[in-house]
């Protein structure tokens, strides 16, 4: 079912002879409606354009007429002109904010899209790919091993604001790969150099390379577009409490972007290897690598209009998630990382979310369908379950939190570990890094019942705070973690990313790199009084 932006609090549409100004570009969508393909094409389009250039975007939908006006208000790109012509509409979009120019320049009316020789273009539609499918996936080789009481991040970092830029600048097209990655190179420099310099015994890169810890994925999958939250509106249930939603979250919507599936999906290139390698020629420490979990990516991926052209049910589109993970995670092993992670922050939306609260991990319970608590976490369980099957198991992470995109703790679900405790006891991996320190995640006495071979890496610092943590209560948390575990068991960590989100980091960089050594600090009392 189609669901249409509301648009009644925008002014009436009005039609002109003639559009005032040339656009820069110009498609023609056919048929499609905003709810049904014909966002992509205009994001694919608009994407590449300066700030205050002019998309052309032709129609014979009559819907868009509605549609249109809400989405550009929503955007924030200036809905300039729009002319009709019998059943051909045409609508002239600025990129942001329109300025209009000195002198005008008035263009014919057109009744389409015109390209070289004067014909009409016929409608663009994206290009499906057959999925690339390796024959054999390498084995793991050998890394080094993670000593007990080790201290290590989550896996994100603050970016520097020149990083932002050329991320942002290569999304839209606007920068090559190889002058992008020259860019994400220095930044990972830097967040390693932080981490070695705060002591950390495993080191990650940040995830500089990444608009976010999970949707990333989105921009590198064959078949898969990333395309801004604002644009998913026609897609839910409920724009007008999705928008609400967004707001109690405090999510930068129109920045933070989100993989949009209209074909089958294909790991035709690295997802993350690239970032280990190149982490790896930086330091001869452990390496850990987060990847966005199989549930997480079902759930955030599954919606209908798009993925159901390429998909019968999101039981279907798991299947092929499943293998694209099973893939990189190989690839992982085979160069050498010592832990690869799994982030499954939506598990705690599954049983604490509240719609309409706020109460979400992010994003995750407005988009994508939600069954029942236990068929939901069965699905789930069966997923990881499928990734990580007769893969070195202490080599693999599951992470789990309460969503991480504010430093507002009343922002984020609230709830102890109690019902997860049986997909923690029972997916196949060495190590569980939970957080813990926040009191939104209850009494850590509730894990004593996991199984005796899974290592705790334990949150015993909030990443959320501002202030730097003192050095004698994250002794005081790692001792009552040691009591309960004992101390072979336990790893050290803040309960979360730094900067899940890159354009909301938590803290800044300098916070973040004073924090982990406050952690090594305590790790070093730790193990003197543990003998480790």
């Amino acid at each position: 079912m189609r669901h249409v932006l509301n648009s009644t609090s925008s002014v009436p549409l009005e039609f002109t002879e003639r559009h005032p100004y040339p656009p820069v570009v110009s498609f023609d969508g056919g048929e499609l409606d905003c709810g049904n393909g014909l966002l992509l094409l205009i994001r694919k389009h608009i994407d590449p354009l300066e700030p205050g250039q002019l998309l052309e975007i032709l129609s014979r939908e009559t819907s868009v007429e509605q549609d249109l006006p809400a989405w550009s208000r929503l955007t924030g790109n200036d809905l300039v002109n729009a002319t009709r012509e019998g059943a051909q509409l045409s609508f002239l979009v600025s990129k942001g904010t329109f300025v209009p120019p000195a002198s005008v320049v008035v263009v014919e009316p057109t009744a389409g899209q015109v390209g070289s020789g004067g014909k009409r273009q016929a409608p663009i539609t994206q290009p499906v790919v057959r999925p690339t499918i390796p024959a054999v996936l390498p084995q793991p080789a050998p890394a080094p091993t993670v000593p007990p009481l080790s201290v290590m991040g989550m896996g994100s970092w603050p970016r520097p604001r020149w990083l932002l830029r050329s991320l942002h600048d290569h999304l839209q097209t606007r920068l090559s790969d190889e002058e992008f990655e020259e860019s994400a190179d220095d930044a990972v420099r830097l967040a390693v150099e932080a981490q070695l310099r705060a002591g950390v015994d495993v080191v990650t890169d940040g995830e500089q390379r990444r608009d976010n810890y999970a949707s990333f994925v989105g921009g590198l999958l064959e078949n898969c577009q990333l395309i801004p939250v604002t644009d998913l509106l026609p897609y839910v249930d409920d724009p007008q409490e999705f928008e609400r939603e967004l707001a109690a979250l405090d999510v930068p919507a129109g920045q933070i972007r989100h993989p949009a599936v209209f074909g089958p999906l294909g790991r035709g290139r690295s997802l993350t290897v690239h970032e280990a390698e190149f982490v790896g020629r930086l330091t001869d420490k452990p390496v850990k690598v987060s990847l966005p979990g199989p549930y997480l990516l079902t759930r955030t991926m599954w919606m209908e209009c798009i993925s159901d052209r390429a998909y019968a049910d999101r039981e279907e589109l798991a299947r092929d998630i499943v293998r694209v993970l099973r893939e990189e995670a190989h690839y992982l092993l085979a160069a050498g990382v010592a832990l690869v992670q799994f982030d499954e922050p939506v598990l705690t939306e599954v049983v604490y979310g509240t719609p309409g609260s706020g109460g979400r991990t992010f994003m995750c319970g407005a988009l994508g369908e939600r069954r029942g608590i236990a068929e939901e976490l069965g699905f789930a369980q069966d997923l990881l379950q499928e990734v990580v099957r007769g893969l070195p198991r202490e080599r693999l992470a599951l992470h789990v939190c309460r969503g991480n995109w504010t430093p507002d703790e009343r922002a984020a679900l609230a709830g102890d570990y109690r019902p997860l405790m049986p997909l923690l006891s029972a997916v196949d991996v060495g190590t569980l890094a939970l957080e813990l320190c926040t009191p939104r995640a209850g009494e850590i006495d509730l894990l004593a019942g996991l199984p005796d071979d899974r290592r705790i890496g334990v949150g015993v610092l909030n990443q959320k705070n501002q202030q730097v943590a003192e050095v004698a209560d994250v002794v005081g948390r790692g001792e009552q973690a040691i009591a309960l575990f004992g101390a072979e068991r336990v790893l050290l960590n803040p309960d979360c990313g730094f900067a899940t989100f890159a354009d909301n980091p938590i803290v800044t960089a300098t916070v973040a790199e004073a924090q982990l050594v406050v952690l090594a600090q305590a790790r070093d009392v730790l193990r003197e009084r543990h003998g480790r």
